[in-house]
């Protein structure tokens, strides 16, 4: 198997393992298998640390001289030249422990700074989103594609709020309210990756949030690209790649949504 096949199957196989093992999880936690992390909204459970562990093991067989930037063990330096995985073993660790099914394994590879391939799998929708750069994106093994909405009031929109809001300047809640009255509607499912996703099947027509970490976002905004949508940051440049802010939409909408939202 050529090594541009080998990626994608190797992410495959690791998110499809890592949701096997979340679900060995999934409503069985005890509080002593929960903890917080920096801030106090902030989960990590075992289940993660047991996901993640599950995800390297993959990824170092397979390709042992690249750098690995994982949520909960290790991160590589950001921009850095060859080939680094973004790796969210449990992105929407909140709606795990809350018995909520939306949450996902997130896996990105990027070359040279620039996504490559990107899978999302949300194991209890059953539902597996992969994209390659210059691939297009699937989900499920069928191609999807981003919606055709042309206008701010026909369109459901998705956000996210931090962990941190009380220590933030711009929590995103002047954002929300910005939109309140503009869009058909807006949601806030609590996992980035499978927000993303959703703008690239045409659920949503946007997606937007604040103060992000890069595995939180690596692996659904190729997916998204590749569906035929657009992803930037809220001032239109590339620093979505860090979190820090990241608009994804159909195209259509992202002007009107730059113009509107503020960092």
């Amino acid at each position: 198997m050529e090594n541009g096949a080998r990626d994608l199957e190797t992410a495959r196989r690791a998110a499809f393992a890592a949701g096997a093992t979340l679900l060995k999880y999934y409503e069985k936690l005890e509080p002593s298998m929960i903890q917080t992390k920096s801030a106090r909204r902030d989960l990590v459970s075992e289940a993660d640390v047991a996901a993640e562990k599950v995800i390297l093991n993959e990824i170092r067989a397979a390709f042992p001289d690249d750098a690995i930037h994982a949520e909960e063990s290790s991160r590589a330096a950001a921009g850095d030249a060859g080939a680094i995985w973004y790796i969210d073993p449990l992105d929407g660790t909140t709606n795990f422990v809350h018995g909520l099914p939306e949450f996902t394994v997130s896996i990105a590879r990027f070359i040279d700074n620039e996504p490559a391939i990107g899978v999302v799998y949300a194991p209890r929708l059953d539902e597996l989103y992969i994209a390659r750069k210059g691939g297009g994106a699937y989900r499920n093994g069928a191609p999807i594609f981003v919606s055709k909405t042309p206008d701010l009031a026909d369109a459901l929109v998705a956000t996210g709020f931090p962990y941190r809001r009380s220590e933030l300047a711009n929590p995103n809640l002047e954002n929300f309210g910005r939109l309140f009255f503009k869009v058909r509607d807006l949601r806030r499912l609590g996992s980035a990756a499978l927000d993303l996703a959703f703008v690239a099947c045409g659920r949503f027509d946007a997606y937007w949030e604040l103060n992000l970490e890069r595995h939180d976002v690596a692996a659904g905004a190729l997916i998204v690209r590749e569906a035929g949508g657009r992803v930037t940051d809220l001032s239109g440049g590339d620093a979505w790649k860090s979190g820090r802010s990241i608009l994804a939409t159909n195209g259509e909408l992202h002007e009107i949504l730059r113009n509107t939202l503020i960092e």
